[in-house]
């Protein structure tokens, strides 16, 4: 067991290491589920056989130091070396390992099933959503208010609420769906989106917008214009560049693209059936529905609605539209 355990736990560290490098596209949700079915086999075997088996070997053992105690004691000898208790402790003594798999199982089960239904965490990688959000942000993603949806095969088990205009939502990027992508719900199923020369409208009603003071972005060290939108029951931040062009450069090929029409003013779509139409509050430096199409339903993972840290700016702790 020994031996079958260091190859197990060497290959969930190369599963990681080519990932981290790069060699390999990982799959956190899988690689945690693996863990804990591996670790759960483990914790049974512990239960059900290893620990018995200590368990006897060290009762056989105290047995053995009562009776040769019982036997030097006839012989009038009555103080013996040897301490039975420190002997019997490391006969109970988990292994390594079982250290490393039944001894984590309840961790890992706990994490697995917290993140699987409750609440995950992400760390915002780009400037896509500044600013309601900045790159560094550690957020937490609410799992069930959407309804369930079981780990790894993403399964819907409970209704949950509907995604509405406006909410923060993590979604997998259906055109890679091992990546996830974060962005604002703008258009729901049955809305006609239209962003043209900058200005958002739904089903022919422009979304109110108030100009604010200019944004300073220390990443690209540039003044943006920042605009207050009130989207469903949301008010938050976007920024527009007036350096960049309105049409939407290169837009992909993407299913549902016939429901969209694109022209040097932006684009226009039909939100389809069960799908929902995506934008970063950045508007002129996101990568979304514009460009990549819809989101349906089956890819949705969460909703964000906090920054829980950021190492380089501890004011950001908070919740946010």
């Amino acid at each position: 067991m020994p031996f079958l355990t260091g190859l197990i736990l060497a290959a969930f560290a190369g599963y990681a290491g080519a990932w981290y490098f790069g060699a390999i596209e990982g799959d956190f949700e899988l690689l945690l589920f693996v863990a804990a079915v591996v670790a759960f086999v483990y914790w049974i075997a512990e239960k059900t056989v290893f620990l018995p088996r200590r368990r006897r070997a060290a009762a056989a053992l105290e047995a053995d130091a009562n009776q040769r105690r019982a036997e030097l004691a006839r012989q009038g000898i009555a103080k013996v070396d040897g301490d039975v208790q420190e002997a019997k402790s490391r006969v109970l003594m988990q292994p390594w390992w079982l250290d490393w798999t039944a001894g984590l199982f309840p961790v890992i089960l706990a994490v697995f099933l917290l993140r699987s239904f409750l609440f995950e965490p992400f760390k915002i990688p780009s400037g896509s959503m500044i600013p309601t959000l900045l790159v560094g942000d550690l957020i937490l993603v609410n799992k069930f208010t959407y309804g369930l949806r079981l780990p790894v095969i993403h399964t819907k088990i409970t209704q949950g609420s509907t995604p509405q205009r406006g909410d923060v939502m993590v979604f997998r990027y259906p055109p890679q769906p091992s990546m996830d992508y974060i962005k604002r719900v703008v258009g729901l199923p049955g809305d006609e989106v239209a962003y043209l020369n900058k200005r958002l409208t739904i089903n022919g009603k422009p979304v109110p917008e108030t100009p604010l003071p200019e944004f300073f972005d220390e990443d690209s060290m540039r003044y943006y214009k920042e605009y207050q939108e009130v989207l469903g029951k949301h008010t938050h931040g976007i920024l527009i560049d007036d350096d960049r062009p309105a049409f939407v450069p290169g837009p992909h090929d993407f299913p549902g693209h016939e429901n969209c029409n694109y022209s040097v003013e932006g684009v226009v779509c039909k939100v389809p059936p069960g799908e929902y139409f995506m934008m970063g509050d950045n508007r002129d430096n996101s990568l979304d529905s514009r460009y990549w199409g819809f989101v349906p339903d089956k890819n949705i993972v969460g909703k964000a609605f906090l920054i829980w840290m950021n190492f380089g700016n501890l004011k950001r702790i908070g919740f946010f539209n």
